[in-house]
């Protein structure tokens, strides 16, 4: 499977988010919810089914695969926790925080987001 560039990640965490919240996935949830147009909502999906992420037909609701699904959790995995250290341990805006934690997640290491979850555990049990 070739590269997921960070917007790919976005569409991937978009979708789980949305299929969460409503059950089910349309273009235009993802256009919405992204800001984005149709078109290119359209683009992303093509390349993300074709790397084995999504699958959509023509028309219809867009399913994420086991795959898909796995990378997307990560993602939002990385963003709570950068999120959470922003607005909790550093007193960033949550507006802020929201912004900045989505730049980081596409860049932080697997090792890094390990012991930033295993800091905010430590945050909880005080």
């Amino acid at each position: 499977m070739s590269q997921l560039h960070k917007s790919g990640e976005d569409y991937l965490e978009a979708i789980l988010f949305i299929e969460e919240q409503k059950g089910r996935v349309k273009s235009v949830d993802i256009a919405n919810f992204l800001g984005v147009s149709k078109p290119s909502v359209n683009k992303a999906l093509t390349i993300l089914q074709e790397m084995g992420y999504v699958s959509k037909p023509s028309y219809g609701e867009v399913t994420i695969t086991q795959e898909g699904r796995k990378k997307a959790k990560t993602v939002a995995v990385k963003h709570v926790a950068l999120t959470r250290l922003l607005t909790e341990v550093l007193g960033v805006s949550a507006d802020t925080a929201e912004k900045d934690a989505c730049k980081i997640e596409h860049d932080i290491s697997e090792e890094t987001t390990q012991k930033l979850i295993e800091f905010l555990q430590t945050l909880g049990e005080k």
